[in-house]
């Protein structure tokens, strides 16, 4: 992140020059030196010499086993990687103690400098965090076997925590915007001695505010990496091999899961920007329920009492479909019709052949019922692909429903506010409306990142990779948007 920073990889070795600070190391690989954080890495265990682990030595040189027998080096390392969860943990909570109690309790009783909104801005959810690393950590000491370390059983623990782990999605999301706040505070010398004299009255190392505040991100990523370590010296036949092994699968899918909702709250500036280019948009904000486009296409809809036919644009998002009318001259312009709640609506497949309702002859169609109100719309796609590509985005759009309300996602007022507000600046400042391709909707593999945001603000999550974003695979085929 900094020039003075080591960057390395998992399973590099380093050379350490200076650990006379206990949380910052001095170090040097192939491709330099620099500093890194001392959490990062184990110390390489030589198995063929005594660690402070192994049973006494008497005046020969030999162990003195006292009858019992000596523990095996897997089990010596499988107690080496114990160690190292229960000590990074109890570092962990005195790392968060420190942030609340050295920055948050002192910067509350200053409510000439900070207002509530602003601590949460810069804090984010770091308090509530601290109380659920409290407990795990307390719940890991009480699975530790003091007497047999290789025998604890941690797994469980994580299985048992899984969920609270979900809260540092909302911490890492809010990450960025903790980052331009304090930027933006700091440029004031009051601000500057007054974060400092906190951490000075709370004895931290020397370390600004915002290298504090990335340890969280950090920590949420290094626990598959743990898991797989304590996984790999652990035995099958190890009463916790189970659990360990659930527990890094239950690890990788909250790392998932955070990847995934920072992607969506990526893509809601996207989807509020992509509203504010609609004509004639009527009703609440797009942003007031959905985050997510699933699909879009091009349908005809059959409406009653004449049986008129319609070709209208759909965006299918999550829990909505939004559909507009092409401009007849401007094509790259759309102008909004209506939508349809998604929740309270039935997908019927038809035959082809003729409708009984309609009395007219229709071929790759569907019925969207609800059945409250007794209303139903009437849809048929061109090709009969194009019907079954249609039938499985609602069968996606319902499980990404279901999906976001078993853990708990949304989208908060003041994300939809500021998503709104930012689409609105950029259509005031920008080109009107139908005058070239709007820059958001232009194919490209991976959004970039504005040059303004500093690279350390970029969350990256090990483990596992994620999956493209549906909005850019679909939205950038769009017909109308094309020249």
């Amino acid at each position: 992140m900094d020039d003075q920073e080591l960057g390395f990889k998992a399973g590099d070795v380093i050379e350490v020059m200076d650990a006379t600070n206990r949380e910052w190391w001095w170090g040097r690989v192939t491709d330099g030196e620099g500093w890194f954080p001392a959490n990062f890495v184990r110390l390489r265990v030589n198995q063929d010499e005594p660690t402070e682990d192994e049973a006494p030595r008497g005046c020969n040189g030999e162990a003195e086993d006292g009858g019992a027998e000596a523990q095996s080096s897997k089990d010596q390392m499988r107690t080496n990687v114990i160690n190292e969860i229960l000590s990074t943990e109890r570092d962990y909570i005195k790392h968060l103690r420190d942030i609340c109690e050295g920055y948050i309790r002192q910067c509350r009783k200053r409510a000439d400098m900070f207002s509530e909104e602003q601590l949460r801005t810069i804090f984010g959810n770091i308090e509530d965090i601290y109380c659920c690393q409290k407990a795990f950590v307390k719940a890991l000491e009480q699975k530790f076997n003091s007497e047999r370390p290789h025998l604890s059983e941690l797994g469980a623990c994580f299985l048992e925590h899984q969920g609270d782990f979900q809260i540092y999605s909302e911490y890492c999301n809010n990450h960025p915007n903790a980052c331009v706040e304090l930027s933006r505070l700091t440029k004031l010398s009051k601000y500057v001695y007054f974060f400092e004299a906190c951490r000075l009255l709370q004895k931290m190392i020397d370390i600004s505010l915002d290298g504090f505040l990335l340890t969280p991100v950090q920590k949420i990523c290094k626990y598959p990496l743990q898991l797989a370590e304590l996984l790999k010296y652990t035995p099958p036949q190890h009463r916790d091999f189970k659990d360990v092994e659930a527990a890094l699968h239950a690890m990788k899918n909250v790392a998932q899961l955070i990847n995934e909702r920072k992607r969506r709250l990526e893509n809601i500036d996207k989807i509020a920007q992509w509203q504010s280019s609609i004509e004639d948009w009527e009703g609440e904000d797009l942003l007031v329920r959905s985050s997510e486009l699933i699909y879009s296409g091009e349908l005809t809809r059959v409406t009653q009492p004449q049986a008129k036919s319609q070709q209208r644009m759909f965006f299918l998002f999550d829990h909505q479909l939004i559909y507009c009318k092409k401009d007849l001259l401007r094509r790259d312009v759309l102008y909004y019709k209506g939508r349809l709640d998604m929740d309270g609506l039935e997908v019927v497949d038809l035959e082809d052949g003729k409708d009984r309702d309609l009395h007219v002859n229709i071929k790759n169609a569907f019925r969207l019922h609800c059945s409250i109100s007794g209303d139903s719309h009437l849809l048929c796609a061109k090709k009969a692909e194009q019907k079954q590509r249609w039938l499985k985005a609602f069968s996606r759009e319902r499980e990404q429903v279901r999906l976001d309300q078993e853990t708990g996602f949304s989208i908060t007022e003041m994300q939809r506010k500021q998503a709104m507000l930012n689409a609105n600046k950029q259509q005031a400042t920008g080109k009107p409306k139908a005058v070239g391709r709007p820059c958001y909707l232009t194919r490209q593999k991976h959004p970039t990142l504005p040059i303004s945001r500093p690279r350390q603000q970029v969350l990256v999550l090990a483990e596992p990779r994620r999956k493209p974003s549906t909005f850019w695979h679909s939205i950038s085929r769009l017909a109308p948007f094309r020249k």
